[in-house]
């Protein structure tokens, strides 16, 4: 295990402490350093957050092309699409929590009844403590960096654990999260399972794991022992609808951007689409025009195709595609498992029972289910599990209005895919198999704050007395009596 947390050059912004931890300390040093630093209490002044999403802003612009050119060589996207979904992203998701930081994390005042008299009662957002981060390689910078900057604008310390699968992202994190943020505070472990194993041992105060169900199942199962709340951003089969009704040119360029960006491996891309046998043959024209107008005739020569994270990936993508039961291939179709190239791929007619439908694909094949009508095309969707988005492309107001009533999902965007992650006072997250809890923006401080009542009475009436014993029959009939129950029912702003 590789844990880097040594003293930076030049020192890192916050306590001056000495925190180097030798490698065989192993997972319950890194832990109890954290641990240690959430306790002294340097981590809980909004100065002391303030200073390190600052420097998180200084570390991703002052090194911008370094992780660029980890991400690319990691996953082969285009600089241009590496920078914006690695980079600004989080920069922006930084600028946002420090220009509303004091106002989400102040104390919140509450109405309390006139049964407790006078006094005051407010909601106050404190750090959970010791946090720990399980990145993933899809986005590897991106989604291991925002729930890092939300636990640290919310006053925690945080442990990251990059995903290994991207290896020069993960090490890029490694190398630079040192030099810039609170050594004391903030560590960085790389790693494979013996070392994700090893941290989910801990009794951490809040575990956030990006990654699929399978693993989102062992982290839960890890953290109950411990008690410990989690975060599971998982993903799901994300379906999307297009009825005749919505311009079949416009939802074709929009799912192919959201489809085929970073490759199929996007977690909230639109696994596979709905649609009636009227609407099908047309919707994979304009799908198959769109994909040339992105990518050129032949996609495996495009600067702006990106590739497969790794061989094994790929071939579990052939698997798909090989199954016998993947319906007529539209477009695309090739693999080439050692240049971990899979050609952006569109299905038609394909059977619900085929392979490529029982799992999330996370990749380039982008299947075209036929359904009978909008009903039937609401019941495929409820008869499986709960996706994490769900698209629909329609000029129907019914339409609209049944997925909104008949349907469950951790979001939902008319006539576009994935733009409803650019809006940070949105929630992002699932339900049900697609995850629990969710962050951005306000929702990463909630997500990562316990929410304390408190209550502090003030010197004057005291109506408790009403109802503490002994109680006597002039108690007894005020209790029974209408102006007791008014006085129960009742509340308003209680002043001191």
């Amino acid at each position: 295990m590789t844990i880097t947390s040594m003293q930076p050059t030049p020192p890192s912004p916050g306590r001056e402490t000495d925190s180097t931890l030798a490698a065989s300390d192993g997972a319950p040093a890194t832990f109890r350093s954290a641990k240690e630093a959430f306790l002294s209490g340097a981590t809980a002044p909004l100065a002391w957050r303030r200073q390190q999403l600052e420097q998180v802003v200084t570390m991703l612009t002052e090194n911008a092309d370094l992780i660029r050119d980890a991400v690319v060589e990691d996953l082969g996207k285009h600089p241009s699409e590496a920078h914006l979904t690695e980079v600004a992203s989080v920069v922006r998701e930084a600028q946002h929590l420090l220009k509303h930081l004091k106002r989400w994390t102040r104390d919140r005042r509450v109405r309390t009844p006139l049964t407790i008299g006078t006094g005051r009662g407010w909601i106050q957002r404190q750090p959970l403590g010791a946090v720990l981060v399980i990145g993933a390689w899809n986005y590897p910078i991106h989604l291991s960096l925002m729930p890092v900057i939300g636990a640290l604008a919310a006053g925690n310390a945080v442990v990251l654990k990059p995903s290994e699968v991207a290896p020069a992202s993960s090490r890029m994190l490694a190398e630079l999260t040192p030099r810039y943020l609170d050594t004391s505070a903030v560590h960085v472990v790389e790693g494979g399972v013996d070392e994700t194993t090893a941290l989910l041992d801990q009794p951490w105060d809040h575990v956030f794991y990006t990654g699929n169900g399978k693993v989102g199942s062992i982290v839960m199962e890890a953290a109950a022992k411990h008690l410990t709340p989690v975060t599971l951003e998982l993903g799901g089969k994300s379906p999307a609808w297009v009825d005749g009704t919505a311009s079949l040119e416009k939802a074709a360029r929009a799912i192919v951007w959201g489809k085929f960006t970073n490759a199929g491996q996007t977690c909230v891309a639109p696994d596979y689409v709905l649609t009636t046998r009227d609407v099908a043959a047309e919707l994979a024209q304009n799908l198959t025009a769109a994909l040339e107008d992105s990518y050129g005739p032949d996609p495996r020569q495009s600067p702006d195709y990106s590739r497969i994270v790794s061989s094994h990936h790929a071939e579990r993508l052939a698997g798909l595609l090989d199954s016998g039961t993947a319906g007529r291939t539209v477009t695309g179709g090739a693999v080439d498992v050692d240049a971990r190239y899979v050609a952006p791929t569109i299905l038609l007619d394909v059977d619900p029972e085929a392979a490529v439908m029982q799992e999330e694909i996370f990749g380039p094949i982008l299947p075209i289910v036929i359904v009978d009508d909008l009903d039937a095309g609401l019941a495929f969707i409820n008869a499986r599990p709960k996706p994490l988005s769900l698209y629909v492309f329609t000029g129907s107001r019914v339409v609209r209005d049944a997925f909104s009533k008949r349907t469950s999902s951790g979001s939902m965007v008319f006539n576009h895919v994935v733009v409803h992650l650019l809006a940070s006072e949105l929630p992002f997250g699932g339900v049900g198999g697609s995850g629990m809890g969710s962050y951005h923006g306000e929702h990463s401080i909630r997500t990562f704050s316990h929410e304390r009542a408190v209550f502090r009475k003030g010197r004057a009436f005291d109506p408790t007395r009403l109802v503490r014993p002994p109680f006597n029959a002039a108690k007894s009939r005020f209790l029974a009596s209408g102006p007791a129950m008014r006085l129960l029912a009742g509340s308003k702003p209680a002043a001191d």
